[in-house]
């Protein structure tokens, strides 16, 4: 029976909760989810489980920002915030989610964007992106990894519907995408790209403006990255649930023999 993964970037999972959101757990009923942008107070943890034994959440140290959580059945061995090695920074923000368990290790993560006006483009090419790499493949010689998340990215022409004009934008700049170039060669696997490799149209995000959803005028910036080595043969299926609505994100999901 393969294990299930969903991850989701709910932009604010209390504006997602008046959407449908506890509808969607119970259909999908996943074995892990990992939720970005979760958008909570500190102080205000949620006391619903969603149906879940175990829920872990990393909140930004600023109310209402960014955030991520995890929620399970399977009891993880550890559970990690940030970047173990302290001294790279990028504490703060609630954006990594590390959990051990006995096959794997499950990294959540909310990328931080660059912003419209590229203000945080180096910091994410040069600082964040050769960390959070580093960090995934010295976890990657313990045991596989499955990191999943908002990679605030698409990685090429086909995972975004209007590439042309956007290739100085946030999301698509050459640095960003080199990025994206660099966990591959590092050895993850994108493991929808791999299963659908010509499948175009397929998106994760839709900007609110002028009906974009609607209209499909979207970007695939949601990722499930797995260890090619042992994983890349236990992938049963990777899908975009781009049906749902409750966000400006669709979740994820991921089917795994392991």
């Amino acid at each position: 029976m393969p294990k299930k993964f969903i991850s989701w970037n709910v932009n604010g999972i209390r504006a997602c909760q008046k959407k449908g959101f506890a509808e969607f757990v119970v259909n999908t009923n996943p074995d892990f989810l990992c939720l970005q942008e979760v958008k909570l107070n500190p102080k205000a943890i949620p006391t619903e489980t969603f149906g879940f034994k175990h829920h872990f959440y990393h909140l930004a140290d600023k109310n209402g920002y960014s955030g991520t959580a995890l929620l399970c059945n399977e009891k993880p061995i550890d559970v990690q915030f940030d970047l173990e090695k302290k001294t790279l920074g990028h504490q703060g923000e609630g954006r990594i989610i590390r959990a051990e368990f006995k096959d794997f290790f499950l990294v959540n993560v909310y990328v931080p964007n660059s912003k419209n006006d590229l203000s945080r483009l180096e910091y994410r090419s040069k600082e964040w992106d050769p960390d959070f790499r580093s960090y995934l493949s010295e976890l990657s010689i313990k045991k596989p990894v499955i990191c999943c998340g908002d990679f605030n990215v698409a990685h090429q022409e086909i995972d975004l519907a209007r590439p042309k004009s956007n290739h100085k934008s946030a999301g698509f700049t050459n640095e960003e995408r080199a990025g994206m170039d660099a966990y591959i060669q590092s050895g993850f696997i994108d493991t929808f790209r791999k299963l659908h490799p010509d499948k175009t149209d397929h998106y994760t995000w839709w900007s609110y403006r002028a009906g974009a959803r609607e209209r499909n005028v979207g970007w695939r910036i949601d990722y499930f990255l797995v260890s090619e080595s042992p994983l890349l043969e236990k992938i049963q299926e990777s899908n975009i649930l781009d049906r749902i609505l409750g966000s400006d994100h669709c979740p994820i999901e991921l089917l795994l023999n392991c």
